[in-house]
């Protein structure tokens, strides 16, 4: 039986190893990224069995997330799709501290997942849905799929995690806020930034913020505060974690390595501290190397920001 569930689009992704405008990159390292194979890709690397459901194309770079995936634990059900290209990511370092990142994903594979690709009884079976608010900003197709997972999981009592993820390019702010307002009600765990949760409640201050969000009916609102660490709002009791200090060398995937840290501390049965505190130290291990993924923990490397010594693992 898999634990978690989650679907969505992943893209090929390459990253420009020069530093400075994109048009002078000669070289690119290739990899892939999605908000939704992030977070199975976490939730795996923490001892949990997990399945992502997405379109790819019949290209290489579909074969190249199917393999990705699949080496990282993840039950990988990848549809192929004959009539359109997985989606394309690019990133450059425009200087040391800014990152630019451009998606190619109109008319991609990932935009034409529709609720038929998913397995109702592979929903119903796990003990958590999680989705984010990148999909429905798709296609209506897209939109429609989320709809109906989020239904058929709230109807079997499973789970529901949404990040909201936002993705300007893709949908504005009133769309989305519109979109979040409605799904909230039906959502058990939501995960947001500040300035993402003012899409949906326009409330200054993460506490005051967060309690606005619950009151539209997740029982857990997490937000995310980035070098001030994290709070959590769960069952009317609020928490607050503070950030591990690492030096941040990419921070793109970062929220999704949060989501997947508290998660897999949920699936785990850990105490709302523990849980809290393991979603910052994988949000600060996700920082400290390229990659949307490729730094994120194991259980065995938790302790290691704890560590007080030379910086020197022997």
């Amino acid at each position: 039986m898999h634990e978690l569930v989650t679907f969505g689009e992943t893209m090929a992704l390459f990253a420009a190893r020069r530093t400075g405008p994109l048009r002078f990159a000669r070289d690119f390292d290739l990899g892939l990224g999605g908000a939704e194979s992030n977070v199975a890709i976490g939730v795996a690397r923490l001892g949990h069995r997990v399945v992502w459901v997405g379109r790819v194309g019949a290209d290489e770079f579909g074969d190249l997330i199917r393999a990705t995936l699949a080496g990282e634990g993840v039950d990988a059900r990848a549809i192929p799709d004959p009539d359109a290209p997985t989606g394309l990511m690019i990133k450059g370092r425009r200087t040391a501290d800014l990152i630019d990142v451009r998606y190619y994903r109109k008319g991609s594979a990932g935009s034409r997942l529709c609720a038929a690709d998913l397995d109702p009884e592979l929903i119903r079976s796990a003990r958590v849905l999680h989705v984010s608010a990148i999909t429905p900003a798709l296609s209506e197709e897209a939109r429609e799929a989320v709809r109906h997972a989020v239904a058929v999981a709230r109807g079997a009592g499973v789970l529901v995690s949404l990040d909201v993820n936002y993705r300007r390019a893709l949908w504005t702010p009133e769309e989305a806020g519109a979109w979040l307002r409605d799904m909230a009600a039906d959502v058990d765990v939501l995960f947001a930034t500040e300035e993402e949760g003012r899409l949906i409640a326009d409330v200054e201050g993460a506490e005051k913020l967060a309690s606005a969000l619950a009151e539209l009916g997740p029982r857990h609102v997490l937000i995310k505060l980035g070098a001030r660490g994290a709070m959590e709002l769960s069952d009317g009791v609020l928490l607050r974690s503070e950030p591990y200090r690492v030096t941040e060398v990419d921070s793109v995937g970062a929220g999704d390595a949060f989501a997947a840290g508290w998660l897999a501390d949920w699936l785990a049965g850990a105490d709302p501290a523990e849980r809290l505190s393991t979603a910052c130290a994988a949000g600060a291990f996700a920082v400290t190397s390229q990659g949307d993924w490729e730094s994120l923990p194991r259980r065995s490397d938790l302790g290691l920001l704890r560590h007080s010594g030379d910086g020197v693992s022997r």
